[in-house]
């Protein structure tokens, strides 16, 4: 018998690379790196820091620090670098000429974990846009080498060279591609306006990567979407309807997760999906409680809203994983208007919260009950049409009804309440 052999896949060993020039934390800005990388399917075998006024031209960090880089990848069999900030063509290719180990950025890497998780048509879409975007000015040839001569009459001289028609075909297929996508968002936004005509009420779920936005969406409406515990596990929307404690339906729609230093190309490509926030009648705001630095991803998703245009619509703040952190209570944001404390994966808290929802959205309609004379029950087919009837009931004064009436037309029930 033939022995059988299983191959397996070891993980990349990957080098964090970092230059601290004072304008953010690294030391938390590594800590994600690490868990990007973790997302992606690497293990991180060590990190390096530098701090300098700036960023060395030639290759990002120092050439004494980069020596010392190619030694770390000798002795620890390293085959990635990752360099925690975004890189030039030329950075690249002089960090890969002294480490000799394949070296990408945050950038880079981000996109790389988008593709691995885009499964709709859309999502694929948007992430080739935004890798695209983010070759184009990172193409390198090699002059003259690569020229493309004709062979006849007429054709002799520089001709293009394979740097030029590489980027002609980028530009080529980001036309093409945003052109779709153009149409699919044509198509979502006509989504938004039916959904405004109807009068459907929508609630936008939002916040940093990996805080619990699809097992809240989950646990709220069992949608059965993929919840990990890894960052960016959900790059599509889902959109689901719930009812809240007043009779209302609210359409919950789950979105991209945010990240520090988002990418500008993914926050263009994703921008539709994004709108979502923009468009909707409220924003339920997830924080991960559990989070050292819960306050700073709050911020990151705040700056993002309002680059968005989301100013002035009501929010609804759930701090997650609130089983994790005892000391709840303590916490600044805990005590801020429009807080709700919660588990989105215990289910603790899920009431409060529809409560919350119910109290930031606009009054368009009131739940009472009515009695309703016989020689006026052509009223509740106004309240009907309107609004909705949850039980009705032939009494011998007439029809009792439990009913959600519309704003609009109360006035004319009013006067039948019990």
């Amino acid at each position: 018998m033939p022995e059988m052999i299983e191959n397996i896949i070891a993980p990349d060993r990957v080098l964090l690379a970092a230059v601290d020039t004072g304008s953010y934390d690294v030391g938390v800005s590594l800590d994600e790196l690490e868990e990007l990388v973790r997302t992606a399917g690497g293990e991180v075998a060590a990190r390096v820091v530098q701090k300098r006024p700036s960023y060395d031209s030639a290759s990002c960090i120092g050439a004494g620090r980069l020596e010392e880089m190619a030694e770390l990848c000798a002795q620890l069999g390293v085959n990635r670098i990752v360099f925690d900030c975004e890189l030039t063509a030329t950075q690249i290719r002089n960090i890969e000429k002294v480490c000799d180990v394949f070296t990408i950025d945050r950038t880079m890497l981000i996109l790389d974990i988008f593709a691995q998780r885009a499964t709709t048509h859309e999502g694929r879409l948007q992430v080739e846009i935004a890798q695209n975007k983010y070759r184009l000015p990172r193409l390198a040839g090699k002059g003259a080498d690569l020229s493309r001569l004709g062979g006849g009459i007429g054709t002799r001289g520089p001709g293009e060279t394979k740097l030029e028609t590489d980027k002609r075909h980028i530009r080529s297929r980001i036309e093409k591609l945003s052109a779709e996508l153009e149409e699919i968002a044509k198509h979502r936004d006509m989504l938004r306006k039916r959904r405004k005509k109807d009068n459907v009420l929508v609630a936008a779920i939002v916040g940093y990567t990996n805080v619990g936005k699809s097992t809240l969406l989950n646990t709220l409406t069992q949608a059965g979407v993929l919840a990990e515990n890894k960052l960016f596990a959900t790059l599509e929307t889902t959109s689901r309807a719930i009812e809240l404690p007043d009779g209302r339906s609210v359409t919950l729609v789950d979105t991209v997760g945010l990240i520090r230093r988002l990418p500008h190309q993914l926050v263009e490509a994703f921008k539709s999906t994004l709108e979502e926030a923009a468009n909707a009648d409220v924003i339920i705001h997830v924080c991960d409680a559990s989070a050292e630095d819960c306050a700073q991803q709050v911020q990151v998703t705040n700056e993002l809203l309002n680059e968005l245009g989301c100013a002035g619509i009501p929010v609804v703040t759930v701090l997650n994983k609130c089983d994790k952190v005892p000391y709840i209570d303590e916490l600044d944001i805990s005590k801020q208007e429009n807080t709700v404390k919660m588990s989105a994966k215990n289910g603790t808290g899920i009431a409060e919260l529809l409560v919350a929802v119910q109290k930031a959205l606009p009054q368009s309609c009131i739940r009472c009950r009515l009695l309703v004379p016989f020689d006026k029950a052509g009223l509740l087919s106004t309240v009907r049409a309107e609004g909705r009837i949850f039980s009705e009931e032939y009494t011998a004064d007439g029809i009792l009804v439990d009913a959600l009436v519309d704003v609009k037309v109360y006035h004319l029930a009013e006067g039948f309440k019990v």
